[in-house]
């Protein structure tokens, strides 16, 4: 499974949509390093995935595709809004192609994952995320807004979505409250990097045995760009350089920067690989 978050971070006059996942892929084994966020062909959003890989995986590589294959998609001529709405469909017709099902069973097995669709829309010029999940009563998957936290003044900005194994992100949301209480943060001001510090210490921590592995981290900007941005995992002083959750081999080079997990709130320049 997994803990993947995606939120609005601001600092002053600055904003920036930031999605964070660790890198555990699991099933009988633990696989460490995988991507958990992919960069979607449009340069403006990116989708995040929790739950099942098997069906979680191929809907990605569905979703990628049919924006490749559709040019006011690719060229953002279809603004976010719209297509969030596209690639429900691209899902649902997707599903709809699942055959050769067990004896007695005669509907597919229900998909059991879920998605973060995120990213700048430049009709509402302002950030956006949706969860993308799948509706039983309705045996197709559909779309939710994420909306802002109820109880901020009018001065803060906190749009904050988890999704993931349902302990995980109980204990995610638990302590997000507790750390922005702590630091007076809430009901007053934004967020900045507040849940990737609970992603960090729910995957140092190994409680949930699905949540593991290096963070991984993309950002998106109000010009319609994303970047990923790497990681120094386990920490700066001795860990490596890791992108979309793989640690870099040594002959690799990454052109974003490069982020101290336990100084979240800058970005260090790329060190050329590790």
């Amino acid at each position: 499974m997994t803990l993947s978050v995606a939120w609005v971070r601001k600092i002053g006059s600055i904003e920036e949509l930031v999605v964070a996942s660790d890198s555990r892929l699991s099933g009988g084994e633990s696989w460490d390093g995988n991507p958990k966020i992919l960069l979607l062909p449009r340069t403006d959003a990116v989708i995040a995935f929790a739950g099942l890989t098997h069906s979680a995986y191929p809907l990605m590589l569905q979703a990628i595709n049919a924006i490749n294959n559709h040019q006011p998609a690719v060229n953002r001529v279809m603004d976010l809004t719209d297509l969030k709405g596209h690639l429900v469909r691209v899902f649902n017709h997707s599903r709809s192609f699942i055959s050769d099902l067990p004896f007695g069973q005669y509907q597919p097995d229900l998909p059991g994952s879920q998605f973060l669709l995120a990213g700048y829309s430049s009709k509402e010029k302002r950030f956006r995320i949706w969860n993308l999940h799948f509706q039983k009563g309705t045996n197709e998957f559909t779309f939710a807004p994420i909306r802002m936290w109820r109880g901020q003044d009018g001065g803060s900005l906190k749009l904050v979505r988890f999704i993931g194994d349902f302990d995980a992100v109980t204990e995610a949301k638990r302590r997000l409250v507790e750390m922005l209480v702590a630091r007076n943060k809430i009901e007053t001001g934004s967020l900045n990097m507040e849940p990737f510090e609970i992603l960090v210490e729910l995957i140092r921590e190994n409680r949930f045995s699905s949540v593991g592995g290096p963070p991984q981290m993309v950002k998106v900007y109000d010009h319609s760009n994303a970047a990923p941005v790497g990681v120094y995992w386990p920490d700066k002083a001795s860990g490596q350089v890791c992108m979309f959750g793989r640690p870099l081999m040594k002959y690799e080079k990454t052109s974003w920067g490069v982020m101290d997990p336990d100084k979240p709130t800058r970005a260090y320049p790329s060190n050329g690989g590790n």
